[in-house]
């Protein structure tokens, strides 16, 4: 029996790879905490659409993980 989880494992460990490697790190120290307000608001911006684009596939891995879950539960006949 495999176990299936509505959890987006996948891009979860892909978020955390990007934002943890060297360049996402300073990006997000530039975008966030740096002392100089040009350098925050340009990269301030790219952060912004970054963490979007991240949640929009999180989102969208979500919910093909949930209608996979409910067409493979629908399909199962308990004998």
């Amino acid at each position: 029996m495999k176990l299936r989880t509505r959890w987006p494992w996948t891009t979860a460990l892909l978020a955390a790879a990007v934002v943890l490697n060297p360049i996402g790190l300073d990006i997000f120290y530039s975008a966030f905490l740096s002392g100089e307000q040009l350098s925050r608001n340009i990269w301030g911006s790219i952060a912004w659409i970054g963490i979007a684009i991240l949640a929009t596939i999180v989102l969208l891995e979500w919910a093909v993980r949930t209608l996979i879950l409910k067409r493979s539960t629908r399909n199962t006949t308990i004998a």
